[in-house]
């Protein structure tokens, strides 16, 4: 078995930041001027930025408003976001096991970043801007053996990386939709990950 290299997806995996963005688009709409139901945004958190501002914003204000979005970021965003449950043992798990931490989620880099230091997570890889099948070139180049996430975008991106992906039902997708999408092992949270994780790890032994 190759050695233990861990992947996570960010929001709503790692760190729950609704209040944050929620408080973010309500900055852009008070800057932009236009209305962003901030509430039902946070609820569907997961595709890229983009794919958020394309329900609210003419096509060609989008662009424009990612960049105003991602400036207004780090001010509103970032203070309000708080672990979710069982994530710091969840990363203390890896490293007791001997094994790396990655970060591979939709966020851009520099703000998933300041989500990490501002929680005092430490990680030994940070790969942004990835969504679904993008998420797998991260996972194969950092060697990952498992990916964590709450979407079904991240169980495929696991597939298509090779490696079992681990699900946590604390996002917008139902534990139906995630192990249809291919998730090996389904999760009420990460406070059930060191246990799955040895499982796993077990049975790759095993094998």
């Amino acid at each position: 078995m190759s050695a233990l290299t861990v992947g996570f997806d960010l929001d709503m995996t790692l760190v729950d930041s609704r209040p944050g963005i929620a408080a973010t688009f309500r900055a852009l709409t008070a800057r932009t001027g236009v209305p962003v139901d901030a509430d039902l945004a946070v609820s569907r958190l997961g595709p890229p930025l983009r794919t958020e501002i394309a329900h609210w914003f003419p096509p060609e204000q989008v662009e424009s408003a990612v960049h105003a979005y991602r400036e207004l970021y780090p001010a509103y965003a970032i203070t309000p976001t708080v672990p979710m449950p069982g994530a710091r043992e969840a990363i203390d798990a890896i490293r007791a096991r001997g094994g790396r931490v990655l970060v591979v989620t939709a966020k851009m880099g520099r703000l998933a970043r300041l989500h990490l230091e501002h929680l005092g997570f430490t990680v030994d890889e940070l790969a942004g801007d990835l969504f679904a099948e993008q998420k797998a070139t991260a996972l194969r180049e950092h060697d990952a053996t498992h990916y964590v996430g709450d979407h079904v975008a991240d169980m495929v991106a696991a597939g298509v990386a090779g490696v079992p992906g681990i699900a946590v039902a604390t996002g917008p997708c139902s534990p139906d939709e995630l192990r249809a999408a291919g998730a090996k092992v389904v999760l009420d949270d990460l406070n059930g990950f060191p246990g799955a994780l040895d499982g796993m790890i077990q049975l790759a032994l095993e094998q």
